[in-house]
Formats: structure tokens, sequence, C-alpha cells
């Protein structure tokens, strides 16, 4: 979700105006979603490399994410979405981790739609988390390295009990992936809009999944071999 910081600046604001800008249209894409029965969604809101933007930017963040917590969890469970945190939570205050723990509690048994927030998050510091799971397990004598494979590899990530993501978005026009689920992305089709985050309206999503309806998604085959199972 890139472009808060660039959208408030073009409106000579700070660049915590951008980032209550972007919470907003995070409501309207989780709307979206639930209207078009999409089942997943995962948004990249704080990497693990945004703790070394300015301190003041990072405080107002950590307020941000209270705040929106502590309004939006009545009505993620009205609405039947799951809300879920991946990322070390470790590092943020006992007060916003306690808060993250119990709204995943408190949703936990919704289904219309699983929003994953990915928060001091990084695709790295995932597949390194897993790998040294798979050693532990490996020297307790729980998992035979024989049967070490992408399957089980997987089970050992943040998102072992979803499958890889359809479609990636980036907006902001940036063409990079940013450290963002690198296991899971290996097949996923990729798109990517100039619009800045807080203008990402439905619209603008309904152009990301009309532009991935028109995608040959071939996982390796050839074309023709996809059409001969059809």
């Amino acid at each position: 979700m890139d472009g808060n910081g660039r959208w408030a600046k073009a409106r000579s604001r700070p660049r915590v105006f951008g980032h209550k800008a972007g919470v907003a249209a995070v409501r309207a894409i989780v709307e979206s979603c639930l209207r078009r029965k999409i089942e997943v969604l995962t948004l990249f809101a704080f990497s693990s490399e945004n703790w070394s933007r300015p301190r003041t930017e990072v405080r107002a963040l950590m307020n941000l994410f209270m705040l929106a917590l502590q309004k939006e969890t009545a009505e993620l469970k009205a609405n039947g979405v799951r809300l879920r945190f991946i990322g070390d939570l470790s590092r943020f205050s006992t007060a916003l981790r306690e808060q993250m723990l119990e709204v995943q509690a408190a949703t936990a048994v919704n289904a219309l739609l699983t929003l994953n927030i990915a928060v001091n998050y990084g695709g790295r510091w995932e597949i390194v988390a897993a790998a040294k799971q798979i050693a532990e397990a490996v020297l307790a004598g729980r998992l035979a390295l024989d049967a070490v494979d992408e399957s089980s590899f997987t089970r050992f990530t943040t998102l072992a009990d979803l499958p890889d993501p359809d479609l990636f978005i980036r907006t902001g026009g940036e063409y990079r992936i940013s450290n963002f689920l690198l296991w899971h992305l290996a097949y996923t089709e990729l798109y990517v809009t100039s619009a800045l985050w807080p203008d990402f309206d439905d619209a603008a999503f309904a152009l990301a999944l009309a532009d991935y309806a028109g995608r040959e998604r071939r996982f390796g085959q050839t074309s023709e071999q996809l059409k001969a199972v059809s």
C-alpha cells in the first residue's frame, strides 16, 4: 500500500495525514472484497525496514494502528472478517501487541474474508524464521531431513493454511516487490498502478481485477497443454 506520504506531500500536509487517508482506503477495499466474495486479502502495512523512518512518523503510525483496531473491531466481527497479523510482533509495545491478539481472537471464527495485515514483516525474515523452525524440528526428531521439501517448508510459513496469492497489486507506480511475501509470490500475477494508495478505490481495484481476469496462468505449462486439459 504505497504512496501515503507522496499523497500528503502533494497536498502540503504532513505524512501522517496521508496515513490516515490510507486507513480509509483500507476500509473501502475490505468492503469491496466482501461485495465481490474475495476470500483472502493480505495488506503490507508496516515492513521491518519501516522502523528506520523518522521517530515521529513511526510513533504516529503506532498510535494510528491502535485507534484503527479500537474503531474497526466491532465492524469486522459484524461483517464476517477474520483479522490476522503476520510478522514479528515482539517489537511492538505490550499494549499494542495485546490489542492485536485480542482482535485476532475476537474475529477468529469469521469466515467470509480472511484479512492478513503484515506488520514488522519482511519476506526474508519469514523465510529465515521458517528455516529455523525446520532445523529445530529436524534436530528434535519431529521431522526427517529427507522430508523437507517445498510442501513441508510452506507449513512453517505465516500463511501456511492459505493458498498462494493469485494477484499482487503494487500501488504508487514502483516496480518492485519490496520484500513482501517472497516465498508465496512465486507464481502470483503482478499488477502495478501509478495510483497512490489513498486514491486506490473500488474503481481502481476493478481495473486490477479485470486485468488479472485476462491473464493466462500457465504455471510452467504451455498454452496448448492448458487448452487440452480444459
